[in-house]
């Protein structure tokens, strides 16, 4: 299905840009500490856009996990299954997890459109940004529930080979 292979590098490549936040986060932690101590400003603005790079790098890693294998599965068992069973197994996870996707993204519609509406700042500093932590959910809901249909569909034509 060229669809689903397209759908599938799509998600790939937008997971594997988000990988990279894990850097510049780092950085702004590390940061904090001598931007409050010796500069004596912008720890808070620091510590805000590392809210925003953490959001926006824990919505992927869900599905980065997924997809490396990594996230929901015992290995040392799950080893033992024979590639039919396994494939049953991520057929039935997908399935699982694809109303909980569909529930987020429709239960949070108000709040994220809401707060992307007003642009929404940090509550406590007044600084810019905040809506895109609402949009991580959105981020981290669709991308689990692309993953989830790659996973059914690929999951049904490996049953059918």
């Amino acid at each position: 299905m060229i669809f689903l292979d397209t759908l599938d590098r799509l998600l790939g490549r937008v997971l594997g840009a988000l990988q990279w936040l894990a850097l510049p986060l780092a950085l702004l932690l590390f940061l904090q500490w001598p931007l409050r101590d010796l500069i004596h400003g912008y720890s808070t603005q620091a510590n805000d856009l590392a809210q925003i790079l953490f959001a926006l790098y824990v919505a992927a890693s869900v599905t980065a996990a997924t997809r490396a294998g990594t996230h929901l599965a015992a290995d040392a068992i799950a080893r033992r299954y024979s590639p039919r069973t396994r494939a049953r197994l991520r057929k039935i996870g997908a399935l699982a997890i694809l109303p909980w996707a569909l529930f987020v993204l429709i239960a949070s519609k108000q709040p994220v459109v809401d707060s992307v509406t007003l642009l929404e700042n940090f509550s406590q500093t007044f600084n810019p940004g905040y809506f895109i932590i609402k949009l991580a959910l959105w981020l981290m809901a669709l991308t689990v529930l692309v993953q989830s249909i790659i996973e059914l569909f690929r999951a049904s034509t490996a049953e059918r080979a």
